[in-house]
């Protein structure tokens, strides 16, 4: 190689290479490096736990409209429509909680389960952990939730109608 063309900073391997763009690769060698994986925040675990619980709600709140329509009840008409009502509105929120977790780079996937719990797995950029969640915990806390979905809902169709 010639030796103008050595350690000018402007001539490498052969190549031109502006200031600029330089300084733009070094600035994102830079990031990559500074980047370390920091724990998920309060927010994030509970966008977490929804993503668990919402598809399991989803379900509970599917079978039991299911189980409407078959029944004799008079109102079964009434109970079906809420409960799919229900159903979609959590569907609306799972699919937002989907969205929100890919956004932050989240990932979620269920590593081992058995008769008394549920572990998951978590990526939270680049960093791993995982969280369990008991069986009894996640009854209680669909029924706790679906309760709320129907106080939203009724509250709606209370203020819809003044």
């Amino acid at each position: 190689m010639s030796k103008k063309l050595e350690k000018n900073g402007l001539w490498e391997s052969s190549r031109m290479m502006l200031p600029q763009h330089k300084e733009s690769v070094q600035h994102r060698l830079g990031q990559k490096a500074a980047t370390q994986p920091s724990q998920p925040t309060t927010e994030e675990l509970n966008m977490m736990k929804d993503f668990v619980l919402l598809p399991i709600m989803h379900s509970i709140i599917m079978r039991r409209a299911l189980e409407m329509e078959r029944s004799s009840e008079t109102l079964r008409a009434l109970y079906t429509k809420v409960a799919k009502l229900l159903a979609r509105n959590m569907y609306e929120d799972l699919r937002k909680v989907k969205r929100s977790l890919m956004e932050r780079d989240i990932r979620v996937v269920e590593e081992e389960k058995d008769e008394q719990m549920v572990r998951y797995r978590y990526v939270c950029r680049q960093y791993e952990d995982s969280f369990v969640i008991t069986r009894d915990y996640m009854r209680a806390e669909a029924s706790k939730r679906i309760g709320r979905y129907a106080e939203a809902l009724v509250s709606s169709l209370y203020h819809a109608k003044r």
